[in-house]
């Protein structure tokens, strides 16, 4: 089995749910190019980074530009440098 392995402190973020087809209600296919592209994707690897401050299998949000699209084994990933994060989803409790 193959794997992708960033280096040089790059991400790499799965980005396959993006690219499904999505269709109307009344069955009309919206293409990609019509569609707002979503800026959130879950980290599959990262390369080693000091101090990090996220993990594999965490939800985060990044650059709309950021980054080189990679298909792999009919996956879909973004491989983006550590400085394309700017948040990561986090869990809080209601209180």
């Amino acid at each position: 089995m193959k794997e992708l392995q960033p280096v040089n402190q790059n991400i790499l973020l799965d980005i396959t749910e993006d690219k499904k087809e999505q269709t109307t209600a009344s069955g009309l296919i919206i293409p990609n190019s019509a569609k707002e592209k979503n800026k959130f994707a879950k980290v599959v690897a990262m390369s080693k980074i000091e101090n990090v401050e996220i993990s594999v299998g965490e939800t985060v949000l990044y650059k709309e530009y950021s980054g080189t699209e990679i298909k792999f084994e009919n996956k879909l990933y973004l491989l983006i440098p550590y400085e394309g994060i700017l948040a990561k989803i986090a869990e809080t409790e209601d209180i």
